[in-house]
């Protein structure tokens, strides 16, 4: 069984495989992690079905829901949802909000993340400004911990990053984030989902949704949870990726 994931700051070897002998022992098959640098390249290997499953993150799922099959939704602090952070460096005492880095150079994590690219542009099109021509320089880092970095240490005046993450990153690198400051937090959007090609085997994505939704019943996949920072994973609601629908819709129609 292959699955997908993009970057994000669980790049842990040890980490991913305790994971993965933990889902070979519920499953009793191999499992296999596919890792790439960008969010476009694991969602081409799902949409081509040479990964399994993969964990996306929304707005590509959005894009191509009617190519994919949502299996199942993480839960993060009792709800299925996160939020974008604009972030900017410690020392900077003077931003107060995104119109304050015009012409100023910016990070952004991946252009097909909904939190570290879409919610921005959506931003700046609200504000009235041209998206390509506000900043000085932008830049994709390919990782919200890349992003943090770069607003750590110079690279960028501000960045977009997956709230999620830059919260897990004060828990296990407190001295990174110390460098850098929340300015601004969005309208909470639906959780990065688990997907699954859509001509998988019937039986293993049935096995790997129960594997999935089981992990809070254990020990064993409560610490493993505990290791995302997630309390489980539950099935999607209607609705739940209706923010990042909006924001697709306005971004990609100006």
């Amino acid at each position: 069984m292959r699955i997908g994931l993009t970057p994000v700051f669980l790049d842990d070897q040890t980490f991913l495989n305790r994971w993965r002998a933990y889902l070979e022992q519920v499953l009793g098959r191999e499992v296999v992690f596919v890792q790439r640098g960008t969010y476009r390249e694991i969602t081409e290997l799902v949409l081509n079905g040479r990964v399994d499953f993969a964990w996306l993150c929304g707005y590509p799922f959005v894009r191509y829901r009617q190519q994919l099959e949502i299996l199942l939704v993480p839960v993060y602090e009792g709800r299925p949802l996160y939020q974008s952070y604009l972030i900017a460096s410690a020392e900077d005492d003077w931003t107060r909000g995104l119109e304050d880095l015009e012409g100023r150079v910016f990070a952004y994590s991946d252009p097909l993340s909904n939190s570290g690219w879409l919610v921005t542009q959506a931003q700046l099109l609200d504000a009235g400004h041209d998206p390509e021509m506000f900043f000085r320089r932008s830049f994709f880092a390919g990782a919200h911990r890349n992003v943090v970095e770069a607003v750590a240490v110079g690279l960028a005046q501000g960045g977009a990053v997956d709230g999620y993450v830059y919260d897990a990153l004060a828990r296990l690198h407190p001295e990174l984030i110390a460098r850098t400051r929340v300015v601004w937090r969005s309208d909470t959007y639906g959780f990065p989902p688990v997907v699954a090609y859509p001509e998988v085997d019937y039986a293993l994505r049935d096995a790997f949704r129960t594997a999935l939704k089981e992990m809070a019943d254990s020990q064993a996949g409560q610490e493993l949870l505990g290791q995302f920072y997630l309390d489980g994973f539950r099935d999607p609601e209607e609705g739940l990726y209706a923010g990042i629908e909006r924001l697709q819709q306005r971004v990609e129609r100006a």
